[in-house]
């Protein structure tokens, strides 16, 4: 498992844009995702990237709004996320091999997320 580090959070009004970063050693050798977790709510599956890039998915509430992508060269991943809205605080975590953590209710391997609050 890749511990991953998300990072570029930071306060963005409604409406504005964002790109976070995640970095982990060995990031290219594995599938990677976006969750979020809001402030009194449980973790959310936000994005996902196959391994080498060509396939994503995406929740269905951020479809159209936000793009994932990676740059393996560099062991980095992004989410880009456009129209931001109050409803996307939270905060963002970057983990490898998605499908696996959504099915593992305790999972805690999450490592560090990055705080957004979106502002009205």
């Amino acid at each position: 498992q890749v511990q991953a580090v998300a990072t570029g959070g930071r306060l963005v009004q409604a409406g504005g844009s964002l790109r976070l970063s995640c970095a982990a050693s060995g990031l290219r050798t594995s599938a990677m995702g976006w969750f979020r977790r809001a402030p009194g709510k449980d973790r959310e599956y936000v994005a996902a990237i196959s391994k080498r890039g060509d396939s994503t998915n995406y929740a269905a509430f951020v479809k159209g709004r936000f793009t994932i992508s990676r740059d393996n060269s560099n062991d980095m991943m992004y989410l880009q996320m456009n129209n931001l809205e109050p409803e996307d605080t939270a905060v963002y975590y970057c983990v490898a091999n998605p499908a696996t953590v959504a099915l593992q209710p305790h999972f805690a391997s999450w490592g560090q997320g990055t705080k957004v609050p979106v502002s009205s």
